[in-house]
């Protein structure tokens, strides 16, 4: 099995930026995916990495929506010649508020894109692999707070958790098909992420430098540090791993 082609959602910053720079460097042409607003960060790292002498391609799409998730996959076989490795990254954070207070509309936001939206990636790219008989990779993005609940943060705990049992459920029906289906699960990453559970000024870095504190190597996380490991799940190493959920975590949390 050749791995050449790789598709990574919400790629136009942070975690997402890192892994399509990473796949790039290990040799594979990139269909790289965000909302339509972040075009301008997307087209800056697609300047990027045809300058290294692979193939990018942008596709702006809602990742919650089927048939835009559909037509990306479609685009991304027609434009590249196939797809490999889907990295379902998008994500979103939310606000820390008690479970009492929690409102219906905030629980739908996060689980559209957080769940929803790595649903969709999987089913749409194992149909392509299927179909093109070669294998593949799924990659999903969990987190820390998707194998260790927190109080305040119900909704996003919930929505990590979903990618867990997806990607363990994925994983026993597509083996067969040489496709293996794995998630990364990042701690505390120094990214703006962050910033959408607690925009408060100060809070944010308050609870972020408690997190610090707490955590064994006693700093934040790179997001280039994620991309190594996606790098090793992506590979043909990586071809005997399947529906875990890996931490990344400075050990905050130990599985």
């Amino acid at each position: 099995m050749s791995l050449r082609i790789a598709l990574i959602t919400g790629a136009s910053r942070g975690i997402g930026a890192a892994i399509a720079r990473r796949l790039a460097k290990d040799g594979f042409d990139v269909a790289i995916n965000d909302l339509p607003t972040q075009t301008p960060a997307l087209e800056s790292l697609r300047e990027e990495i045809v300058s290294q002498g692979r193939r990018a391609y942008i596709h702006t799409t809602d990742v919650a929506e089927a048939s835009e998730v559909k037509n990306m996959v479609d685009s991304t076989l027609k434009t590249l010649g196939g797809l490999d490795v889907m990295v379902a990254n998008a994500g979103i954070g939310s606000l820390l508020t008690p479970l009492t207070e929690c409102s219906e509309d905030a629980w739908d936001k996060v689980m559209r894109i957080n769940a929803r939206g790595v649903f969709l990636c999987y089913k749409y790219a194992a149909q392509a692999m299927i179909a093109q008989g070669r294998g593949g990779r799924l990659i999903g993005a969990s987190s820390l707070a998707g194998k260790q609940g927190s109080g305040y943060s119900s909704i996003y705990c919930a929505s990590k958790f979903a990618v867990r049992g997806l990607t363990q459920s994925a994983a026993q029906e597509l083996a067969k098909h040489g496709i293996t289906v794995n998630a990364y699960a990042p701690g505390i990453i120094d990214t703006t992420i962050f910033d959408a559970f607690s925009p408060e000024e100060g809070v944010g870095a308050d609870v972020l430098n408690e997190l610090v504190k707490k955590t064994p190597v006693g700093r934040l996380g790179k997001p280039h540090e994620i991309a190594s490991l996606v790098s090793y799940l992506a590979s043909q190493e990586s071809a005997f791993m399947t529906g875990q959920t890996i931490s990344i975590n400075g050990g905050l949390f130990f599985d």
